[in-house]
């Protein structure tokens, strides 16, 4: 009986981890169907991937080399953006990223694009010259760091009490 529940509890971790790209996928597509950019973080689907939090960041980056083209205009770069690229700029909207250790790119005078909260999509055009698969590795590197632990983002838009707790998850999660 307990090989059953062993099997059965195998089974249903599977099911659940390959369920999750699905879902993730599929919020993505919708996403996709958009026309502006901008709306990306204030789409139904948007805040439901961003809500699953820091821990959904290494399944999300998988969808970083999608290059499915979207229905997403992008103002900022003057093209409509992949897939992967809205899933870089939801990740980013999760847990704000070290942009210049990552994408290589020093921005000094702080210009993001005009009118527009997603601060990843001014260094798109960037990322994908350099290699999108280059800077997913850097990303998922910057993830595994001690760094990562207690970065605290640029533009943060967590409170103090959140951040703490998810410095404390992290911390955690590390351990392990």
């Amino acid at each position: 009986m307990k090989k059953l529940h062993l099997i059965i509890l195998i089974f249903t971790f599977n099911f659940g981890l390959s369920q999750t790209n699905v879902e993730i996928d599929s919020l993505l597509n919708e996403i996709a169907k958009i026309e502006n950019s901008k709306e990306i973080i204030n789409t139904n689907e948007g805040k439901k991937i961003i809500g699953y939090g820091w821990k959904l960041l290494p399944k999300l980056s998988e969808f970083f080399t999608d290059k499915t083209e979207t229905n997403v205009k992008s103002e900022c770069v003057g093209r409509n953006l992949t897939k992967g690229e809205i899933a870089i700029i939801l990740a980013d909207r999760i847990e704000g990223m070290p942009y210049a250790q990552i994408t290589g790119i020093q921005n000094c005078l702080a210009t993001f694009c005009e009118k527009n909260m997603n601060f990843i999509e001014y260094y798109v055009d960037f990322i994908k010259s350099d290699g999108i698969e280059k800077f997913q590795a850097k990303y998922n590197e910057w993830l595994k760091s001690d760094a990562n632990i207690e970065w605290k983002p640029i533009f943060d838009l967590k409170s103090v009490s959140e951040r703490k707790k998810i410095i404390k998850e992290k911390r955690k999660a590390k351990q392990k």
